[in-house]
């Protein structure tokens, strides 16, 4: 391609690539959002509880099939995947909101599945297009890569929840034209960007996407606590609401200017290595002596005898070992893979019980606008993907310790918080939706880098997809049949169809069941810990054999 043709032009389109990343990944939450208009399908089609949730879990379901998208990464190309997704989502979210906007009747039931299916899977197409691409282009930087992308996925329910109450009053119909809309247009910049590019070949080119790492740090959190301190004010109406709007676009496309920077920059070095023209000349000379002198000392050797080749050949069809590139039937018979997936359901699949019922968990305990916990349950998790991604990635480089660690303290975390939310005191439900939003973002940031880490990149794709099918089977165990049979065993029928539960109880039992689940998944973690604890001892030697020699030039 005619993309990396010098290293400045590469440089900068890799970063250039990374940023319609992350502006994909902003808009790519729209998963997580069903609780804004939830309430609106409920009225209109007048649904039970289990009803509604059985809608929700087949919008997770598009999910699993996002095995489809795995499979088409190793055979399409990064727009193509892109372009499938966007116009996928555009008429997914666009029926639903022809519906609640009232612009047609409301479908039959297992329509509306559909749709909701549609929209879901749309998802898996963007996201696997961007983390398969970015993990590669930034291989050595995994952890810091993949905090940056599932932290701004965190973020875009807050971007979507906070920019449609600012806009339009939190109106749901006008809620899912931007669902429908925004990822189409970001998709569409994306595609004319997002490509493959050769990772860093030194330490130096290494140091410096750290740099760069460390600034996309510093503006996403600048962007998670200037929508939170918007929820905080709560003043959301007139001039205040379109110069936050405002300010938040500008955020949101700042980071345009590091691509910029590394062009220059790398125009700079260019300049300065011609200037030492003589000094390679030098090297080339050296260069030739060396490849001479080890030509003799190749061709003084004895030529491998018959049977060490054949034991050579026995050696390489063994089973990989952790670490090594799996196949997919490679991966799916270790066990270390089945204890990855299982902790995986415990976390993701309460966290998603949490996101899917909020509506109801709000309305039952007294809150008659819950945005404000949609919106916190998206930031918090934001931070727990963004810092779980770095200093996981910092404890390996410096100590070498095993990814799933992180993952086993955030399980207990969570069972804190599903504890906090069942006790249903004073402000419990500001507080668990914090501590599970952190919890969830950590989850997903980790189990990321960790995949790529035991079984390889080269069919990473259809991996993570496989991992993510954790997220269908969570929402329907824990959100279609725990949280819907629970909630509807406790309401009360309503006039016309449909029931209503108000008070703690409502959700109490399944938080109780959830928080246990949580504590099963941290035996699970720390099991993998152990059994992986060799790996990360490898991965630590080899990022640190690796600083000496790259200060040789």
């Amino acid at each position: 391609m005619g993309f990396g043709r010098s290293p400045s032009s590469s440089s900068a389109l890799k970063w250039l690539g990374f940023v319609t990343a992350v502006w994909v990944q902003a808009i790519s939450g729209n998963n997580y959002t069903f609780s804004n208009y939830s309430d609106a399908l409920k009225s209109l089609m007048n649904l039970t509880q289990l009803e509604l949730n059985s809608l929700s879990v087949a919008k997770d379901v598009g999910k699993a099939f996002g095995i489809l998208a795995g499979l088409a990464s190793d055979r399409l190309s990064t727009p193509v995947i892109l372009l499938i997704g966007c116009f996928e989502g555009l008429i997914g979210y666009g029926v639903q909101w022809l519906v609640v906007s009232q612009t047609i009747q409301p479908l039959p039931y297992w329509q509306m599945c559909i749709f909701l299916c549609m929209g879901g899977n749309s998802t898996t197409w963007m996201n696997t297009a961007v983390l398969v691409t970015c993990i590669r282009n930034f291989r050595r930087n995994r952890g810091p890569v993949s905090g940056i992308l599932k932290g701004y996925v965190g973020l875009s329910t807050a971007i979507f929840t906070d920019v449609c109450t600012a806009l339009f009053s939190a109106d749901p119909a006008s809620f899912l034209v931007l669902l429908s809309v925004v990822p189409f247009a970001v998709c569409l910049t994306a595609v004319l960007f997002l490509r493959e590019i050769p990772p860093a070949a030194s330490v130096a080119e290494e140091n410096e996407e750290s740099r760069y790492f460390a600034v996309f740090n510093v503006v996403a959190i600048v962007i998670a606590v200037y929508l939170q301190s918007y929820d905080i004010i709560g003043v959301k109406t007139g001039a205040v609401s379109i110069a936050f709007a405002s300010v938040l676009l500008i955020l949101l496309a700042s980071p345009i200017a590091i691509p910029f920077h590394a062009y220059v920059r790398s125009l700079n070095l260019k300049n300065s290595d011609e200037e030492d023209a003589e000094e390679p000349l030098l090297r080339s000379e050296i260069a030739e002596e060396t490849v001479v002198g080890a030509a003799t000392a190749t061709d003084n050797e004895l030529p491998p005898s018959p049977k060490l080749l054949k034991e050579e050949e026995a050696e390489e069809k063994k089973r990989p070992v952790l670490g090594d590139e799996h196949t997919i039937l490679e991966a799916l018979l270790t066990v270390d893979f089945w204890v990855l997936f299982v902790s995986f359901l415990c976390g993701v699949g309460t966290g998603l019980a949490v996101m899917n019922n909020m509506g109801q968990i709000g309305l039952a305990l007294g809150y008659t606008d819950v945005s404000i916990f949609v919106s916190m349950m998206s930031i918090w998790g934001f931070f727990g993907r963004l810092l779980s991604g770095t200093i996981s990635e910092y404890f390996i480089k410096k100590y070498g310790t095993p990814r799933p660690l992180w993952n086993a303290a955030s399980q207990i975390l969570m069972a804190v918080g599903y504890l906090v939310m069942a006790l249903a005191m004073p402000g419990s439900l500001y507080i668990g939706s914090m501590v599970v939003g952190v919890c969830y973002g950590v989850r997903l940031a980790i189990t990321v880098p960790t995949a790529s880490e035991l079984f390889g990149l080269k069919y990473y794709g259809l991996i993570y997809n496989i991992l993510i099918l954790n997220l269908p089977l969570g929402s329907f165990l824990f959100s279609g049949l725990l949280a819907g049979l629970l909630y509807d065993a406790q309401a009360t029928p309503t006039p016309g169809g449909g029931n209503t539960c108000v008070g703690a109880h409502c959700f109490r039992l399944v938080f109780i069941v959830m928080g246990f689940t949580s504590i099963i998944g941290v035996g699970l973690d720390i099991l993998l810990a152990f059994r992986t604890k060799d790996i990360y001892a490898r991965i630590h030697g080899s990022k640190n054999a690796k600083k000496p020699s790259g200060n040789l030039r």
